[in-house]
């Protein structure tokens, strides 16, 4: 139909997209859109500001990611901050989310944007 004998289609990467958006797009835009396509709950508690711990992990995130060279993996950063709300920007990075026993690696994936670190780290066996 049209393709070669032999010719094997080489599958493309999944695009993620986030409401309608695609993940490497909400990285650059500005706080009051990204507002806009999160849940209600997690509007909230941006628009109230992020605590001092929040942006320091955001902070060291930055760090862990500038430090490493291109297509791989960053420095695991520990946190005990289970209620911190997974925004674009921390796409790509390693982070080590404690669940009252030990830190739990959890990379984070753009389909992850707008849910909690805690959902990824089960506090049960």
């Amino acid at each position: 139909s049209g393709q070669p004998d032999g010719f094997v289609k080489r599958k493309s990467h999944k695009k993620f997209f986030y409401r309608g958006i695609e993940v490497q797009n909400l990285v650059g835009i500005p706080k009051v859109e990204l507002l806009d396509l999160l849940h209600a709950r997690a509007r909230r508690k941006l628009t109230r500001g992020l605590k001092p711990g929040a942006l320091h992990l955001i902070k060291r995130l930055r760090a862990a990611k500038k430090k490493v060279a291109a297509n791989e993996k960053p420095a695991i950063v520990r946190t005990h901050l289970r209620d911190m709300i997974i925004v674009p920007e921390m796409v790509a990075s390693v982070i080590g989310v404690y669940n009252g026993q030990k830190f739990v690696t959890v990379e984070v994936k753009p389909d992850m944007v707008g849910h909690y670190l805690g959902e990824f780290s089960i506090t049960y066996k």
